[in-house]
């Protein structure tokens, strides 16, 4: 488990740093292009791309400070802090890009028109900065297709499910650059053929709602994360099958799951077990159940077993009110 994790937090660490020279050098490009053209879409855009350079630093500070080993004062470790700066990394996507590109639209559109400069050099920077954007966003996605075909899913099903926010960070927000850049592009278009400088103001608002979007989808990703998310369903039934087949095992009473980090996950399992295993016996029972669910599946992080008797009311009605009459 810990090869496959840092080979994990190697390539994540890779598609960051990749993402974070790449944003920096389209930030200015795009401060310098929005001064010469007096474009609002184009200033909206340098502020799309200040935000996500300090994204880029926030998910930085995520890795590193995730893989922390445990200690006495967090014994599950520091993986959920990864979870906390990529929250952190969402509210600078709001604040230093949604905000300031509805400050530029608000200004464009209400207020007096504004004479447009040279559009010939940002259309040129626009399509410098598309051209390097798509190096970023090429890596994001080849990690998430590579990530999503070794779980045998969709890459919408992957994104949907991991518990790895700073990829899923970084392929977002390039993607909602890449798409910025040509509404960008449009309103300089449209300012250009019209003389009316409303087409730019509309197109940062556009970016504007673009940049609150994925700011909301990526923290609302990683509040669920934070709160305490189940594990992957596919990785919950696989544990329950690998639990109720053990010899030992009469009934699975109930399982709880939590992502404690990435491909980290804590495991509760309440067990009946056969009524005529000793004492020892359900000792070695557990230790060897342990020991072989953590080799069926590595990113199993704790394993906790509790016996107990499939029949107590109490247990059966707090398994019924979490999970209704369908189990997981």
């Amino acid at each position: 488990m810990a090869a496959e994790h840092s080979k994990g937090g190697g390539e994540s660490t890779l598609t960051v740093l990749l993402a974070l020279a790449v944003n920096f050098a389209i930030a200015v490009m795009k401060a310098i292009a929005g001064v010469i053209t007096g474009s609002a879409a184009m200033m909206a855009e340098a502020g799309h791309s200040v935000a996500d350079t300090f994204t880029e630093g926030l998910l930085l500070t995520a890795l590193r400070r995730s893989t922390r080993p445990a200690d006495r004062r967090h014994p599950f470790g520091y993986g959920k802090d990864r979870y906390f700066w990529s929250l952190l990394a969402a509210v600078s996507i709001f604040v230093s890009g949604a905000v300031f590109a509805f400050y530029e639209g608000f200004r464009t559109v209400f207020g007096a028109p504004q004479e447009q400069g040279n559009p010939v050099v940002g259309y040129v920077v626009l399509a410098l900065a598309f051209a390097l954007e798509s190096v970023s966003w090429t890596q994001a996605a080849r990690q998430v297709r590579r990530e999503a075909r070794a779980r045998d899913r969709s890459v919408l099903a992957y994104l949907r499910v991991s518990d790895d926010p700073t990829v899923k960070t970084v392929f977002l927000e390039d993607s909602a650059a890449l798409v910025g850049l040509v509404l960008a592009f449009g309103g300089l278009g449209l300012h250009h053929l019209t003389g009316s400088s409303v087409w730019d103001g509309v197109a940062s608002l556009a970016i504007g709602v673009l940049l609150a979007f994925a700011a909301y989808t990526l923290a609302s990703t990683n509040r669920g994360l934070l709160i305490g998310r189940q594990a992957d369903p596919v990785l919950v039934r696989a544990v329950w099958s690998w639990l109720r087949e053990a010899p030992e095992v009469e009934q699975v009473v109930d399982l709880l799951t939590m992502a404690v980090g990435t491909d980290r996950v804590l495991v509760c399992a309440r067990l009946d077990f056969d009524d005529a295993l000793g004492a020892a016996d359900l000792e070695r029972a557990c230790v060897r159940i342990d020991a072989e669910l953590r080799a069926a599946h590595p990113e199993l992080d704790e394993v906790f077993l509790e016996p107990v008797p499939r029949t107590d009311p109490e247990l059966r009605s707090r398994v019924l009110a979490r999970y209704g009459d369908l189990k997981l």
